[in-house]
């Protein structure tokens, strides 16, 4: 109100002006309620946009590896199946072997006195049914007493005695018990707990956490040099599959390296997921073809060739589609799309005379130098073409040798690992971690080549501890 209508209220007397002011006041503070609730809703809502603007930035970017990313921030999988789980109809069956007669142990024969269902009298019949059952018999530990002979050499001039091959010196267990425990726990991923579980209450041989690390630690500096020369081989192969992943050791962040291909795979723990362990590695030169992912530190390596992994381009594609419906990159992922799959195509194609597919091979490389010399304004586009033409000579190596177009075999035996890794949460020492990647390797090389390796390693110990020297590592 203005003065005049001020006035005039005055002017009324007493009672106006005290209603007049008690409908101001009630008008003011239904004023202010409203005002307060307008501030609380505006910093609710601010508050509720600084949280989705913190989770945007914390999500992972199109280019962020899969091992990256936590399991709670990748989505679902999708409800739709995409392929009948199984076999293809019309498969050969796959079934047990029929048992040998020669490898039957004992026979026993079953009568009835009575009906098994009315318990009624029964009358034998002159016919007979056979039924055959495999089982696991009742075990005891075979406690073995050795009686050493002394002897007194003259040459020597000290007192000598034979050697017992059946237990490394001063070791109360035996090879076969060392080499089952530390191949379920470095071949299967069964936990030091578990293994014990298992000897205790199947072959009543009782054994404790730290006894078993000693052995497989002292199993470990015996086989290094197998170890070794599965290195080396894998330093001088054609051809060869490189991954990694992310390993804790005394708590501390380490990453686990893989090298492999169908002859062996490689292990090898360092705190380092940088060039410097592949220089270590490699040396200064690897003479084989490297098939990777695009991790920048294979970048640095000085190889003959490199095959990049077709996987983790698709992969690319089809997680920036989820974010980017630009037309650009619509028009670019269908161009790269239909290239990619096209040279797979073309690897698969066995009727083709050798200038055809020379012809087709050219075709392809035109296709790319094409698609990578548009100039794209979207980022997703203009960065993955900046990484393809950064890695344009290993996009289709491929086609010209006899090698596969993506890194799942690299893939498939790191995870083993990863395995064993969420049973084990890695390591606690440099020793430990060691001996890990070094039987590790054994057992997985050992595997590779069809062999038994509770057969092939204590063979190797009882031939170790008469001569001194490791076996040839079996081909």
């Amino acid at each position: 109100m203005d003065r005049r209508e001020a006035e005039k209220i005055f002017a009324s007397g007493k009672e106006a002006t005290i209603l007049a002011l008690l409908e101001l006041a009630a008008q003011s503070k239904a004023l202010l309620t409203k005002n307060e609730t307008l501030l609380t809703e505006n910093t609710q809502l601010l508050q509720r946009l600084d949280q989705l603007e913190a989770k945007d930035s914390s999500k992972p970017s199109p280019s962020t590896p899969s091992g990256m990313i936590p399991p709670y921030e990748k989505p679902s999988a999708s409800k739709r199946r995409r392929k009948q789980p199984g076999r293809k109809k019309g498969h050969p069956g796959a079934r047990r072997a029929k048992i040998p007669p020669e490898a039957i142990n004992q026979t026993r024969e079953h009568t009835l006195q009575e009906c098994p269902h009315c318990q009624g009298p029964v009358r034998v019949l002159e016919e007979t049914r056979e039924r055959f059952t495999e089982d696991i018999p009742e075990t005891t530990p075979e406690l073995t007493r050795h009686i050493l002979h002394r002897y007194w050499c003259a040459r020597c001039k000290r007192k000598v005695e034979p050697r017992v091959t059946e237990a490394l010196p001063g070791m109360t267990i035996g090879n076969r018990a060392l080499v089952l425990t530390s191949w379920l726990h470095y071949g299967l991923g069964v936990t030091v707990s578990h293994i014990r579980e298992v000897f205790g209450a199947h072959f009543h041989l009782p054994l404790t956490p730290g006894g078993l690390l000693q052995m497989w630690h002292r199993l470990a500096e015996i086989l290094l040099p197998w170890y070794d020369q599965i290195g080396q081989e894998a330093r001088s192969s054609a051809s060869l599959h490189a991954d990694e992943t992310g390993w804790r050791n005394g708590g501390i962040l380490n990453w686990l390296w893989c090298f492999t291909n169908p002859r062996l795979t490689y292990y090898l723990i360092h705190r380092s997921r940088g060039s410097p362990v592949l220089a270590e590695f490699f040396g200064e030169f690897f003479s084989g073809i490297l098939i990777s992912d695009f991790w920048r530190a294979y970048d640095k390596l000085d190889v003959a060739a490199r095959q990049l992994c077709f996987v983790h381009l698709f992969r690319e594609l089809e997680k920036v589609a989820k974010t980017n419906r630009s037309e650009e990159w619509l028009a670019f992922r269908k161009k790269l799309g239909r290239f990619l799959r096209d040279a797979l195509r073309l690897d698969k194609n066995t009727s083709l005379d050798p200038e055809q597919r020379t012809d087709r091979i050219l075709r392809l490389h035109q296709r790319l130098d094409d698609l990578l010399a548009d100039p794209y304004q979207d980022a997703d586009c203009k960065r993955l073409a900046s990484r393809l033409q950064k890695h344009r000579e290993g996009i289709l190596t491929f086609l010209e040798a006899d090698i596969s177009a993506d890194n799942n075999r690299g893939e498939r035996e790191i995870r083993p690992a990863v395995i064993m890794r969420k049973n084990s949460y890695g390591n606690r020492s440099d020793r430990g971690a060691h001996t890990q990647a070094l039987l590790m390797t054994i057992y997985r090389t050992l595997k590779l080549r069809g062999h038994d390796p509770l057969e092939i390693i204590s063979s190797a110990l009882k031939h170790y501890i008469h001569t001194g020297a490791l076996p040839p590592l079996p081909e």
